[in-house]
């Protein structure tokens, strides 16, 4: 067994009072003459100073509660040997020593001092452990006192004389029973996992409580005699401890505890009950009645500090479960739970604004400076929504970089918004934090929660959305500066494709976002001839296959420009697609039919017709009806059929309303 010995001082001091307890063992056997009884008092004394020397060690070599709870035992031991030096020296030649003494006093000590110390070595070693074990301990303890009391109280001390003599007498067993219940029972709910430690201090305390009982009794028939086994027990009971205290502190398994906590003191109030019923049927003495009503008083407290402490632990846990960890607001549990009841709460003149927000250039920002300051970051944010938001709304976490703000009063959403949004933004030197926002009016435009929510979202992503359209549209203009940079009529061409595509669009039903990136690819997609010298760019004549092979390759160029622009792939793809053919003989894939993208079909056919009637410096452009014609003939092999008769739709509209406006 493996020694805690926080120095070699607590070692030997330790084996001197294994010595002193054998020098006290030989005077028992007879083996020293009792001619010589200042040896016994020395020797048995010096047990008890060397302990709580070592126990006095311990408490040094030691930290926190575990220090506390070995301090409080070290007092409680040297109030007992205390004890037994003043009755040595003031007592023991008297031939009616007054009952309760100073001694008394000093041997008491040990039982309040031990409990405590007791209950702080179990919250050091089994973490953090209900407060009311102090009361399961004294529950305990009066159970079994009773039922002592029951059984031989009578005849083991006296219940009468004065008040003082009738509590020291009755303080003695309480004491005793009341540790040892105490140990029994932690050592019992932990099993093996105890550790020896608390094995020793369990049968330290138990020998303690057996040499009291015999004592008492010895002492209530007149048969008590000095220089028996009888008085080696309590030194014996004091080596154990010392044995204890240089033992290593040992974690126990506070699960194990917490089960506990309601079969321990349940069982010993029954056990008062059934003492109480007993008492029914065959009349027991004054004491033990008292003492298991004792218990059962003692057990309904601590069942109402229990319920206490459960009351205070489920609002805890649902203040937990409501509350994000990270920022102390509310999280999307919480504001379900709101949002519901602001829904239930609703009508004609009460009313509530729902309003989600997402960080725009968080991400960034985490890449920048890294998570931790990610989460400082939020944490700021957060403390300044809810700050600024007031008590007349809440304000809620969602996750990730996700806000929610419910209003309880009907501002407008505008303003709700703008206030949520100067709350969420943060400059600095090297980051720009924005957010997008959504915002809902209860029951205005949603009459359910979950309504609510997905509207909320729906429009607070759109608002993003519209944020990363302008990112792409300043892509776009850059590139079309570009273009227009190079060559001055590629900018005129686009731009008439463009608008011409825009309408065909509309004919065919496009949505908005379809619609978009149709314009942006018909305006793009001959950005990469920037790549193609003038030379063939311009050239006078007809190109040769060379100067074609180089001249197709304009299409896959282009994809990659604008591919660099993340928010324009949608755009690279349609426009690397806008030259295939119908019939699947175009470039650069030769995709066909349906393969080809809608918006590519329809820049081919809006391309194709503006090159016809453009002029060229090799020919001159023909006129509408003449491009007209070329597109239905070309209808089913290179361009979709479909889209032709859409184009030929919008261009003969633009016709008639040239002619009305001419």
């Amino acid at each position: 067994m493996k020694l805690f010995c926080a120095s070699r001082l607590q070692t030997w001091l330790l084996v001197a009072a294994g010595l002193s307890l054998a020098a006290v063992l030989l005077r028992v056997a007879g083996v020293i003459p009792p001619v010589f009884p200042w040896w016994w008092d020395k020797a048995y004394n010096a047990v008890e100073f060397l302990v709580i020397a070592v126990c006095a060690l311990r408490v040094r070599a030691s930290r926190g509660t575990e220090r506390t709870a070995w301090a409080v035992l070290t007092v409680g031991l040297f109030g007992y040997a205390a004890g037994d030096i003043y009755y040595l020296a003031a007592l023991q030649g008297l031939a009616s020593p007054p009952y309760p003494s100073w001694a008394d006093a000093g041997y008491l000590s040990i039982f309040p001092a031990t409990y405590a110390a007791l209950v702080l070595l179990l919250r050091a070693r089994a973490g953090r452990v209900s407060s009311v074990l102090f009361l399961d301990g004294l529950l305990c303890g009066l159970a079994v006192a009773a039922v002592g009391a029951a059984l031989v109280f009578g005849v083991v001390a006296s219940t009468e004389g004065t008040l003082s003599t009738v509590a020291t007498n009755l303080a003695y067993p309480l004491g005793d029973l009341s540790l040892l219940a105490f140990v029994i029972a932690v050592t019992a709910m932990t099993g093996r996992r105890a550790g020896a430690s608390w094995l020793l201090l369990g049968a330290a305390f138990a020998t303690w409580a057996v040499a009291d009982v015999i004592y008492l009794y010895q002492a209530a028939l007149g048969t008590y005699r000095d220089y028996t086994l009888l008085d080696l027990t309590w030194p014996a009971a004091y080596l154990l401890i010392g044995l204890a205290a240089c033992l290593p502190a040992q974690r126990l398994d506070a699960r194990r505890l917490r089960g506990g906590l309601l079969v321990l003191p349940a069982t010993f109030t029954l056990v008062a009950l059934g003492v109480l019923v007993v008492d029914h049927y065959v009349v027991l003495n004054h004491v033990a009645v008292w003492l298991a009503c004792g218990t059962i008083v003692v057990a309904v407290v601590r069942f109402a500090l229990t319920f206490r402490e459960n009351l205070q632990t489920l609002r805890a846990s649902e203040h937990d479960a409501l509350t994000d960890a990270l920022t102390g607001l509310g999280n999307r549990r919480a504001l379900i739970l709101d949002l519901e009841r602001a829904v239930e709460d609703a009508g004609p003149d009460r009313g509530a604004v729902l309003a989600t927000f997402d960080l725009d250039g968080f991400k960034a920002y985490n890449d920048s400076f890294g998570h931790p300051a990610g989460d400082a970051l939020l944490v700021r944010l957060g403390r300044n929504l809810a700050a600024t938001m007031g008590p007349a709304a809440s304000a809620y976490r969602l996750g990730g970089d996700e806000f929610c703000v419910l209003s309880h009063e009907p501002v407008p959403d505008r303003v709700l918004v703008a206030r949520a949004k100067d709350a969420l933004s943060e400059r600095g030197e090297r980051f720009s934090i924005s957010c997008s926002a959504g915002a809902v009016a209860i029951p205005t435009d949603v009459g359910d929660a979950a309504d609510a929510l997905r509207l909320c979202d729906q429009r607070m992503y759109a608002d993003k959305g519209r944020g990363r359209r302008t990112v792409d549209e300043a892509v776009h203009h850059v590139l079309l500066c570009v273009a227009a940079e190079h060559d001055g009529e590629l900018r005129e061409h686009v731009d008439d494709v463009a608008d011409l595509a825009g309408a065909v669009g509309e004919e065919l039903g496009l949505a908005p976002t379809d619609l978009l990136a149709l314009r942006r690819a018909a305006a793009l997609h001959d950005i990469g001839k920037i790549a193609i010298p003038d030379a063939i760019l311009h050239a006078p004549r007809a190109l040769d296959e060379a100067e074609w092979e180089y001249m197709r390759q304009h299409t896959i160029i282009g994809e990659r420009i604008i591919a660099a622009a993340p928010g324009l792939s949608e755009v690279a793809t349609i426009v690397r697609s806008s030259h295939e053919r119908y019939d699947g003989n175009g470039y650069p894939d030769r995709l066909a039919g349906e393969q080809i993208p809608l918006a590519a079909r329809i820049v081919a056919v809006c391309d194709t017709y503006d090159a016809i009637v453009t002029d060229r410096s090799y020919r001159r452009g023909r006129t509408p009806a003449e491009a007209i014609v070329e597109l239905r003939r070309c209808s089913g092999t290179q361009f979709d059929p479909q889209v032709v008769d859409a184009a030929v739709t919008v261009l003969q509209r633009l016709a008639q309303r040239q002619l009305v406006t001419s």
